[in-house]
């Protein structure tokens, strides 16, 4: 018998403005929808100039059977500081969250609770800061504000513009354990381990990798990266 897998990714859209400098948000979507995952951590989803609008339209998000989780503010945001989540309409949705982040420009986490084949699970989605200094500490804010909640399987995805290999960052999260997860920036030719994926120890990784098929190589300048997690026994 197959053990349960959930397959999660995170893809930084740029606001689905593309290396060739033109906004597709049909292009980020023909991408995210070829990750064949359950739920995508996304950065950069809106605009920068209030009241930020998305740069990814709900409806065609939801066209194609996406759940938007409800991070986003009034004026139509996909998100919060930029960090979005999808998820399949087959995972059911507990609890979301939002998270302040400390640092000289403004950050912030998004949290979400699902009930899914693994079991319950809880998912932050991040995009750290450019400072080394300030990812640190905001990675340390992130796991306080876990510690708070109820106990339950952990997954942090997103952009944590972190070059170097994650020690430091392992440091500042505690009991997370770093998936392997291939180089993903610049898209065009990848050198970079920005775009991560991390959980706690009652989860394993059967398979992780980098999506850079057609048009995902220029849809953004980020590539998006998966992980299938199992239940660990």
């Amino acid at each position: 018998m197959n053990e349960p897998r959930l397959r999660i990714a995170t893809y930084n859209l740029q606001k689905c403005v593309g290396l060739d400098m033109r906004r597709r948000p049909d292009r980020s979507l023909q991408v995210i929808n070829a990750l064949g995952a359950d739920i995508v951590v996304l950065q950069e989803v809106d605009k920068r100039l209030p009241p930020r609008p998305a740069a990814l339209p709900h409806n065609l998000v939801e066209r194609d059977g996406w759940h938007i989780l409800p991070f986003g503010a009034p004026g139509g945001s996909l998100g919060w500081h930029g960090n979005a989540m999808l998820a399949r309409h087959t995972l059911s949705v507990r609890h979301t969250r939002h998270v302040e982040l400390p640092g000289l420009e403004p950050r912030g986490a998004v949290m979400a609770e699902f009930e899914t084949s693994l079991g319950p699970l809880r998912v932050v989605g991040v995009h750290l800061g450019l400072v080394r200094r300030y990812r640190l500490l905001q990675m340390k804010a992130v796991m306080r504000a876990v510690a708070r909640c109820e106990t339950m399987p952990l997954v942090l995805a997103g952009d944590f513009n972190e070059w170097r290999p994650p020690a430091a960052l392992r440091g500042a999260a505690g009991s997370v354990e770093f998936v392997p997860t291939p180089a993903s920036y610049p898209a065009i030719r990848p050198v970079g381990r920005l775009d991560r994926i991390a959980h706690s120890a009652e989860l394993g990784v059967a398979a992780t990798g980098v999506h850079s098929d057609k048009p995902a190589h220029i849809a953004s300048d980020h590539l998006p990266v998966w992980a299938d997690l199992t239940r660990q026994r």
